[in-house]
């Protein structure tokens, strides 16, 4: 009967049916040997009462009837946590239910959809959370998740509106998940590094990150030896911001030039014979190049290819932005020893190019030059964090209603760490 109900080291007594409510009541009582030890340590520990009498226990259904296991609760007199209640062999401590609930709980958060889970087994979805929260507790004491780790990359991902972060370091040789934390500042980036202990920290050979000051100078304070590497999509991105603030300024400028030179147009339709107005249509041309201007060129469009031409023809100081942004991405294309060169004539086309967005760009290229470099030359990027990051946002809508972000810290590691719950039985 143990083996049906999922216990070990357990007495079943009897098993009834509740006349009240129909669920199945397994009578059950520990070992000897499994008595009387404290339920924080599993110490052996005297006795100190009965405790609040008989307690239940879920545990998974028999078919389709709602089970639960019901023993006595004493208390025991722990010299290290005082006065509480005994440990159990089926489930944790302070958990209302059995370890084998837990562990198909797990692994069905991890699998399927909210309401699968909340259905299938009958419970609320915060419970799900703090079921999450405790397995992977357990899981993470039973295996080193810093073990062998060399290369990491290092960002943080919104999980909730007001400016609610996590900070996730991730293994770029496994692809593992290696560690999340609330929080996106030093004190939060320490923590990582606290766990991870001076030695290993040493042993860190490359670190990826954007350029957020926080993250630099964290890395530089405890593993000083490691090659720092920018991602190149952010650089990029950079480019990206600049392009757009010019092309902002181009439509105001054209905005300005119309009210200037066109007089203003009355209600309803301009007549057939009316002076065409070059002034307007270049704003409204302006307004949406968005999409041309961002885009690679392998990926425009026909009518986007137009569009491009049409600024570069009309707007040459525009075109230059978009040239310069193409320039720097060009760069992330080359071999190490040409892309030295080709980032260094890139800086000096910026800081002569007197477009104000890309003057302030090249200082930040020139203040984070040899981690841009340090990119091409090793190959790496964030591209591996913004996958798990992706990941992290689907699991993120799937937690949505969890109380608390370890809950959907421990449903990340489960998923994403390495170490994914297995169902009861099949280990």
């Amino acid at each position: 009967m143990g083996n049906l109900l999922g216990v070990e080291k357990t007495t079943v007594h009897h098993v009834e049916t509740c006349p009240d409510t129909g669920v199945l009541l397994a009578r059950v009582t520990p070992h000897k040997s499994m008595r009387n030890r404290c339920g924080s340590c599993s110490r052996k520990s005297p006795r100190y009462d009965r405790g609040a009498g008989p307690r239940r226990w879920r545990t998974l259904d028999l078919g389709t009837t709602e089970t639960y296991l019901v023993a006595e609760a004493p208390r025991v007199n722990c010299p290290e946590h005082g006065v509480t209640v005994a440990a159990v062999p089926w489930a944790r401590h302070q958990a209302g239910h059995t370890r084998v609930f837990d562990q198909q709980v797990s692994w069905l958060a991890t699998q399927c959809s909210k309401f699968a889970v909340t259905v299938l087994m009958r419970i609320a979805w915060r419970t799900v959370g703090s079921i999450i929260d405790r397995v992977w507790k357990d899981t993470a004491k039973a295996f080193d998740p810093f073990k062998d780790l060399r290369r990491i990359g290092i960002d943080e991902i919104s999980y909730k509106r007001g400016h609610k972060y996590i900070t996730v370091v991730v293994d770029h040789d496994s692809g593992r998940l290696v560690w999340a934390s609330p929080g996106r500042d030093k004190a939060t980036l320490r923590k990582f590094f606290d766990a991870l202990d001076a030695e290993r920290s040493a042993g860190i050979t490359h670190v990826s990150a954007d350029a957020a000051n926080w993250i630099a100078t964290i890395v530089a304070e405890r593993c000083p030896g490691a090659v720092r590497v920018a991602d190149p999509f952010h650089v990029v991105m950079w480019a990206t911001d600049a392009l757009d603030e010019e092309r902002r300024a181009s439509w105001n400028r054209a905005r300005a030039a119309a009210r200037e030179n066109e007089p203003a147009r009355g209600p309803g339709r301009p007549a057939k014979d009316a002076p065409s107005r070059p002034d307007s249509e270049k704003v409204r041309t302006l307004k949406d190049s968005r999409m041309a201007l961002w885009k690679n060129p392998e990926n425009l469009t026909d009518k986007q290819e137009v569009k491009l031409g049409w600024i570069v023809k009309t707007d040459p100081r525009l075109g230059r932005a978009y040239y310069l942004k193409e320039g720097l991405r060009t760069v992330f294309k080359l071999p190490h020893a040409d892309a030295v060169v080709a980032l260094d004539r890139w800086v000096a086309w910026a800081r002569r190019c007197r477009i104000p967005a890309f003057v302030k760009l090249q200082k930040s290229i020139v203040k984070h030059r040899d981690s841009i470099l340090a990119s091409i030359e090793h190959g790496l990027s964030n591209g591996r964090i913004e996958s798990m990051n992706t990941k992290i946002r689907l699991i993120t809508r799937v937690a949505f209603g969890f109380k608390s972000p370890e809950a959907l810290i421990g449903l990340a590691m489960l998923s994403l760490g390495g170490r994914k719950p297995v169902l009861p039985g099949r280990e």
